[in-house]
């Protein structure tokens, strides 16, 4: 077994460095070494039309022609042979082993004295992961890992403590008692008040910890948006909160493949609401909040779709700030935007909407209230949320309004998911569609002339099923159109 690689971190900064190749290959290491501040020299007969541009600017410099040893002069620091002609690597690496040069050799790891590893950055903080050369794909993917652990606030972090070098170490000469300090800070409230852009806040945390005032339990909350059950469909930002999080209130709605992202030792409670059955009260779901952050704890509030989307975030969010509870918001893919995709269906189309209106049918008392004349203008899409159980109201109104009959429509059931079912048809068959085919919650509701379109373009499961037949697959179960929140 082959020894392994002992990690390095090189300054190239202004040094010379030879890059053997002129190609696509040989551009990529050259972007990343100019980056590192380095002075690549490119050796090759011919150079790509990114390497060009580079040397006519005066960025790097071309030596043309095929390797020899002269190459190698003495103010060359590192060596690396990009060329598909094994000959050239080879002679590469043997004139450069001769003169004790480090030499990379890119896809020969026999061939290589260091390593190129696959970089995670974050300002002035670098993760590096490397296999040894032996499965670089491996080493990519751990990569792509890392990345969604880390975001930018971990560069603002670094920095920071980086500037206060010097005064900590002032504070606590003692290394033990450094790594003391270190593991508090961390874990205290400086690095959500970098994730939230409160850099004085932060500044002002850093100081208060170096004078030895003990921060208080970092309990808080995040507000983050599930999406529609597409665990594809998370942002980076809510799969780093679900990560860290201690406790995970959650909506009934929530897909199980999401929660399965979690951390697994993670506290898990469900405060669903529902139109029929168990549901928890708005209250309950505050007092949830409150009691786990003033506890410590890092508290997930994982709503479906986006929280600020008929998710009643704005609500928890006063509340939180009335009781002096910190929170971050993470906004999540709301159901119409991504229903209508996985439907097919654009929402805004130049030859038919110009215009988009987001409206929640959750109760009568509501629908009730809405602007129906405005509802039924025409070149818009209309997406009603949580409507199923209001459908025959919703196109009584519509139609009270002067929409056509004849307009477009599609209910969305389980968009996104493996189990999602398209119905589309003409408005006056809205009901009696959603009946027939025992169209259940979740559902979405897109009316307009887009609708339409759904029949055309789509493109995730089963084709769209129609107003006017009946589905071969309709569960047999009885027909309910109650609607959750």
């Amino acid at each position: 077994m082959n020894a392994p690689l002992f990690p390095l971190f090189a300054d190239l900064n202004g040094r010379a460095v030879l890059v053997v190749g002129g190609g696509a290959v040989a551009a990529r290491k050259v972007e990343a070494l100019l980056h590192a501040g380095a002075r690549p020299r490119v050796g090759a007969p011919e150079l790509a039309p990114s390497l060009r541009a580079l040397a006519d600017a005066g960025r790097i410099e071309w030596l043309p022609g095929r390797f020899t040893p002269d190459w190698l002069a003495e103010d060359i620091w590192l060596v690396v042979a990009a060329t598909d002609d094994v000959a050239v690597n080879q002679a590469t690496a043997s004139a450069s082993g001769e003169r004790r040069l480090f030499v990379n050799v890119v896809d020969d790891a026999q061939l290589s004295r260091f390593h190129l590893p696959a970089v995670v950055e974050r300002g002035p903080l670098q993760i590096a992961i490397s296999s040894g050369g032996g499965a670089p794909m491996v080493a990519r993917h751990v990569r792509r890992r890392i990345e969604e652990l880390f975001d930018d606030s971990w560069g603002r972090l670094t920095e920071l403590l980086g500037r206060k070098r010097a005064h900590i170490r002032a504070r606590f000469p003692d290394t033990a008692a450094r790594r003391r300090f270190f593991d508090r800070l961390l874990e205290g409230p400086l690095p959500g008040l970098l994730r939230r852009g409160q850099r004085a806040a932060a500044e002002d945390a850093l100081r208060h910890a170096l004078a030895g005032e003990a921060p208080a339990a970092a309990g808080s909350v995040m507000l983050v948006g599930a999406g529609s059950g597409d665990p594809g469909l998370l942002t980076l930002g809510a799969l780093r909160a679900l990560n860290q999080a201690d406790v995970i209130l959650h909506d009934r709605l929530v897909s199980a493949e999401v929660l399965q992202l979690a951390r697994r030792d993670a506290e898990r409670i469900e405060v669903g609401k529902s139109a029929r059955g168990h549901s928890t009260r708005q209250e309950h779901i505050h007092a949830l909040m409150l009691e786990h952050a003033r506890a410590g704890r890092r508290v997930v509030r994982l709503k479906g779709g986006d929280a600020f989307v008929f998710g009643r975030g704005g609500e928890e969010l006063q509340f939180l700030r009335a009781h002096g509870i910190p929170y971050e918001v993470v906004p999540g893919i709301t159901a119409a935007l991504a229903c209508a995709a996985h439907a097919g269906i654009p929402l805004t189309h130049r030859d038919h909407a110009q215009q988009l209106r987001l409206v929640t049918a959750h109760c009568r008392d509501s629908l009730d209230t809405l602007d129906w004349p405005a509802l039924a203008a025409p070149r818009q899409t209309l997406v009603f949320y949580m409507g199923v159980a209001a459908l025959a109201h919703i196109r009584t109104q519509l139609l009270d309004a002067g929409l056509p009959a004849a307009t477009p429509f599609a209910l969305v059931e389980n968009g996104s998911r493996a189990e999602q079912r398209v119905v589309t048809g003409q408005l006056r068959q809205l009901a009696e569609a959603a009946e027939r085919h025992r169209v259940q919650s979740p559902a979405l509701l897109v009316v307009g002339d887009v609708a339409a379109l759904a029949d055309e373009l789509h493109w995730f499961g089963d084709a769209p099923l129609h107003a006017a037949a009946p589905s071969l697959s309709a569960p047999t179960t009885t027909p309910t159109l109650a609607d959750a929140a």
